[in-house]
Parts: structure tokens; C-alpha cells; sequence
């Protein structure tokens, strides 16, 4: 890992032009988000600006933000911005990428973990395809963020009809550039599953998501996750395939059938 000088010389000399912005909504972290800013600090790409939205859940996570802003030697590329009151986690991206200054846009949840070449590795697919929405490959965790093993493959390319009978774009692996997919399009709704709404929302546009089949990112499973009720699951694909995709009762029946299918042989592969 290079020293604070060299990450600052390295976003001065390239600007807006070369910059990372990395979008992290902070609400009830206090256990996570030390290891989450740390790897974000490990990261052989130095040239980022972490932007931590605190949401506002007074369990101590912004004073321990602070207190590791302070400590950190990539200070002046961390950032505290406070939301004026819990507003979610759709909106407290949105948040973040507004004041974002980089071209590019990557999220990152406060209880995930990034490998160290997840940056350098991501951009470089990009720039050398003219990519403007990307994700990654990714392995389950435990609750200390410790691989298991189980690894979820993704496609090369996923257009918005392929979209719909799969969520295997993970938040905290995707990145865009703004050049290609403007900051205006990246913003969530206020719904269940706002992160898939997203992806589909800028897929209905024409614009195809390409997939690097590189684990570069760890998606920590707690116990009890919101993700692991089933039945919630569900009722939120539903609720997506009928009012983001507009599908028609027959279309979504399909789609939700061969989703259930994948999210299935996902957990048990």
C-alpha cells in the first residue's frame, strides 16, 4: 500500500478525470466499518475519495468515522457527509453521489469487504472496453466477513431482458462512468430492492452491464440478514418485475420462476 503522499500526488496529477468516487451509506456499522474503510485504504488503485453517508443512527458510528478519519493516513481522501435525518439506505447513496467528485462512481455497503485489487482490476476492464456500468464476481462471508467458499460467477454481459430472471449484480461490486451512465441516471428509489430497481432502471435504456468474473469483492452474511427471509425476497422480485419492468402477469410469472431457480442453486452451489 503506497504512502498518503503518493495516493495524493496520484488523484492531484489525474484529476476528476481519474478519480474513484466510492459511495459507502453508514447506518447501525459501528461493528463493520472500520475493516470496510480499511479496505478501502489497502487498495493498490490510489486514486479515490471515500464518501461515508452517516444516516443518522446514533449507535456511535459517526464518532467512530471520525475518530478513524483522523487516525487514517489517506485522510484528505475521506469524507464525512451527514444526512438531516435517517433517510435509508436508497437515499443516502444518492446522497453520496451527489457530492461525489470522480468520474467514476462505485458503491460499497458498510458491512462488505473489498479485496485490494478490487479498484485497480475493475477500472482497467473498463477503460479497456469503453464499459460504463461494470460488477464483479463475488464470495459469501460470515459475520467477520471470512470467505466460505461459495462463489457467485457472473455473466460477461447482461442486458435488461437477461436482467430480469437473475439478481446477480451485487451492490457492493458495481461501478460506473459517469461519461457513459450520467451521475442523474444513479439514483435509487425509495423502495424494497433499490439497488436492483437501479440496475434495471439504466439497463431499460439500452445500456448493456458487463461482468468480470474476478472474486473482488466479500458479501458478509449475518445471521438473520433481511436477505435470508425467503418469503420478503419474493414479494419484493414481484413487486419489481411488475412496477420497475412492467411485466405483464404471464412474463413476470416466468421471470420470478427462473429467478427462484438461480437464487436457489446460488445458496446451495
Amino acid at each position: 500500500m503506497g504512502n498518503s503522499e503518493d495516493r495524493k500526488s496520484h488523484t492531484a496529477a489525474g484529476g476528476d478525470e481519474a478519480l474513484v468516487s466510492i459511495i459507502v451509506p453508514v447506518y447501525h456499522a459501528k461493528e463493520y466499518i472500520a475493516q470496510t474503510i480499511r479496505c478501502v485504504e489497502e487498495q493498490t488503485f490510489h486514486g479515490w475519495e471515500l464518501i461515508l453517508v452517516d444516516d443518522c443512527g446514533g449507535d456511535g458510528s459517526l464518532e467512530l468515522m471520525q475518530e478513524l478519519r483522523e487516525a487514517s493516513s489517506c485522510r484528505d481522501q475521506i469524507r464525512i457527509v451527514k444526512n438531516a435525518k435517517n433517510l435509508g439506505a436508497a437515499e443516502s447513496r444518492n446522497h453520496g453521489v451527489r457530492e461525489a467528485r470522480g468520474r467514476y462512481i462505485a458503491f460499497l455497503d458498510a458491512d462488505d469487504v473489498w479485496l485490494p485489487t478490487k479498484l485497480e482490476e475493475q477500472l482497467l476492464f473498463m477503460r479497456q472496453k469503453g464499459i460504463g456500468f461494470s460488477f464483479t464476481s463475488y464470495e459469501f462471508g460470515d459475520e467477520e466477513a471470512t470467505p466460505t467458499g461459495r462463489v457467485v460467477h457472473v455473466p460477461s454481459r447482461l442486458d435488461f431482458r437477461h436482467a430480469l430472471s437473475r439478481t446477480v449484480i451485487f451492490t457492493s461490486t458495481v461501478m460506473f462512468d459517469t461519461r457513459i451512465v450520467p451521475k442523474a441516471q444513479i439514483q435509487m428509489p425509495d423502495m424494497a430492492s433499490e439497488d436492483t430497481a437501479l440496475w434495471w432502471t439504466i439497463l431499460k435504456t439500452g445500456v448493456v452491464a458487463h461482468g468480470l468474473d474476478r472474486v473482488l469483492a466479500i458479501y458478509r452474511r449475518p445471521p438473520h440478514s433481511l436477505s435470508s427471509n425467503k418469503w420478503n425476497a419474493v414479494k419484493r422480485f414481484w413487486h419489481l418485475l411488475r412496477n420497475v419492468a412492467g411485466c405483464h402477469t404471464m412474463p413476470a410469472i416466468f421471470h420470478l420462476i427462473a429467478w427462484a431457480f438461480r437464487a436457489t442453486s446460488r445458496r446451495i452451489g
